[in-house]
């Protein structure tokens, strides 16, 4: 089984750009044209947040242009850039995307590797939380299945990557959810976006990882206390592939035209 990840898209109307700079429609369109070349194909695409920049209707009508060409399931969740209803009224049809009447939650129980997909968005703010509704639902749905191997699925990290920008907007409620993962020992990997960086940690018994974006990347800088910003390192977004005999290996693919392939010999 293959999962394609993609991640912090940050589309905007037509016409217009990202910090008047980046077309990030052309970013995602070069994406799927990328991961429609794939050989096997994946088996289905998680889109961790961050779908738009400002939540508008016509920022999502226009995701939905850009995708139609992908030929699996597609299983979204939103990032802080998106706004819960607006994204329920314009995706409605994707899957889960209805199940909750307030949240953006669902399991996805048909596939070899289970998935949960959370919710982390605090309306008007650009950190994540997990209030105790949503606590409640990770925690029973974990529960019904023990013996399947599974992915949860949400955009803010939990963790501390050392990119102060990033740290300062992270899960403020990684503890407690932290609490309920190491409960969980099914749980093969926490995935995530919103960092625009490719960060692995291992994490409440588990290990989190988080995907780069499709467009533009977060400036790698360590430097405590320093101001973030953005670099046009190259797009790309993460292969997980699960076997039970390997279990979840995952593969960063980067998105552009590039040299090779050349054989070794």
């Amino acid at each position: 089984m293959l999962i394609a990840q993609l991640s912090d898209m940050h589309l905007r109307p037509e016409g217009q750009l990202l910090y008047d700079r980046i077309d990030t429609a052309r970013y995602l369109e070069r994406a799927v044209a990328h991961v429609l070349k794939l050989d096997p194909r994946p088996d289905v695409a998680i889109m961790t947040g961050d779908l738009v920049e400002a939540g508008k209707p016509e920022e999502y009508a226009r995701l939905r242009r850009l995708i139609a060409p992908l030929p699996m399931p597609v299983y979204v969740i939103p990032g802080n850039h998106d706004r819960r209803e607006t994204m329920k009224q314009a995706l409605r049809g994707f899957p889960g995307i209805g199940d909750d009447p307030e949240f953006i939650h669902y399991t996805v129980d048909d596939l070899p590797v289970r998935l949960v997909m959370l919710d982390s968005v605090v309306p008007g703010a650009s950190h994540g939380e997990l209030c105790a509704a949503r606590l409640g639902f990770l925690d029973r749905a974990l529960a019904a299945a023990p013996d399947k191997p599974t992915i949860v699925v949400l955009h803010h990290a939990p963790i501390a990557c050392g990119i102060a920008m990033m740290d300062e907007i992270n899960l403020r409620t990684a503890d407690t959810f932290a609490a309920i993962i190491a409960r969980h020992p099914q749980v093969e990997r926490v995935l995530c976006g919103h960092h625009h960086r490719p960060i692995v940690a291992r994490w409440a018994g588990t290990v989190v990882q988080i995907a780069p974006s499709v467009a533009h990347q977060v400036t790698l800088d360590l430097t405590p206390g320093a101001e973030g910003s953005l670099i046009m390192e190259p797009p790309a977004y993460l292969l997980h592939r699960w076997t039970p005999a390997s279990g979840l290996v995952s593969h960063q693919a980067y998105v552009g035209t590039f040299a090779g392939p050349y054989p070794f010999a």
